[in-house]
């Protein structure tokens, strides 16, 4: 049987989706999804198949079980490819709840891997993040930049899923490309996905969207007292849609053998690192809405300042972010009309 088949952990989550879409857009691979929609929703399935014509299978399944996890793979064995998006991700709950972080993301990476070399599964793209660098001395960060400590719980899953998978593939077969993204924001150009968070928003452009439609009462910008231009955070934001095309080329480059090594690291990032002020400004100008916000303290776990350098990437896999600041901010709202205008009709 030919492998033909790309399978995305996480896939009803907001990277997984968008990926999921620009994988059926640009490529003739099946997907099928995982995901047990702890902080995700399995209507984002409906989602794909409006954008893109094409039904996604996914499997309500918990990675952390190993048994229903091979029996994915038992059913599927034309896997090609793995991309492996599956994680909790906010950086203030893990600050919370450690324990919680460890078990989720380090046991169903440890699950996956395995699964991979039982079933022959040769190419892993795992989602990494900007966040393991920690607050570097150097700015921007390439992929050579010293790991310093890292600031979360969660940045530390991170870490010790890079270390696992480098330890693991000495010893088997998988070709492997860590993608470490920096903060990924916007929507689909239809307006019909986006982020969108279960609970509370813990990223900041739906926090702001949110805000903006009146169903958060303020939006608090946490700190304004680093050593930045106008203090609070730099971030390198990067549109959800040029990080998903990313994981499409990183794919192409491992099946094409163009990889030098079984594992390598590739930052995605703009180059351009952008203050939360600046952000918000950038949101009421395009958008005219005007936000109600406030400073609040710094937040545990935040660094101050982190940008990439990407141009690794642009080398190897001919990739290059190509959606700019204003167009992810209007790409956030349409996303938040439309869900405003679906609980409307629901209500």
């Amino acid at each position: 049987m030919s492998q033909n088949k790309i399978l995305v952990t996480g896939g009803c989550g907001y990277i997984g989706s968008h990926t999921i879409i620009q994988i059926i857009r640009n490529t003739d691979f099946e997907v099928i999804s995982v995901d047990n929609c702890l902080n995700s929703s399995e209507d984002t399935i409906c989602r794909i198949e409006e954008i893109t014509g094409k039904q996604v299978k996914n499997y309500n399944v918990d990675l952390r079980d190993r048994e229903k996890t091979a029996a994915i793979f038992e059913e599927n064995k034309d896997i090609t490819g793995v991309i492996h998006f599956a994680a909790l991700k906010a950086v203030g709950e893990s600050v919370e709840k450690p324990g919680w972080y460890y078990d989720n993301n380090i046991n169903s990476l440890l699950n996956i891997l395995w699964c991979c070399e039982k079933y022959d599964v040769s190419n892993f793209i795992f989602s990494s993040s900007c966040s393991l660098y920690g607050n570097v001395s150097q700015l921007p960060v390439n992929e050579e930049t010293p790991l310093m400590p890292t600031e979360s719980p969660y940045a530390h899953t991170k870490k010790i899923g890079e270390e696992i998978i480098k330890n693991i593939i000495h010893v088997n077969n998988v070709q492997t490309i860590s993608l470490r993204y920096f903060n990924p924001v916007g929507g689909d150009y239809t307006g019909k996905n986006g982020e969108n968070p279960i609970s509370r928003p813990n990223n900041l452009v739906p926090f702001i969207t949110q805000t903006a439609a009146g169903i958060l009462p303020k939006l608090t910008v946490f700190g304004n007292t680093y050593d930045t231009r106008d203090g609070s955070c730099i971030r390198d934001y990067i549109h959800v849609t040029d990080i998903s095309d990313a994981h499409v080329n990183a794919l192409q480059y491992l099946l094409d053998g163009k990889n030098e090594s079984n594992y390598e690291v590739f930052n995605l990032g703009t180059g351009n690192g952008v203050t939360v002020l600046e952000v918000i400004e950038a949101f009421e100008r395009v958008t005219k809405q005007k936000l109600n916000y406030e400073i609040g303290p710094a937040r545990p776990g935040d660094v101050a300042a982190i940008y990439s350098d990407s141009s690794k990437a642009l080398e190897k896999l001919g990739w290059k972010t190509k959606i700019g600041l204003d167009e992810m901010m209007d790409s956030a709202w349409k996303w938040q009309l439309t869900l405003n205008q679906e609980k409307e009709m629901k209500s």
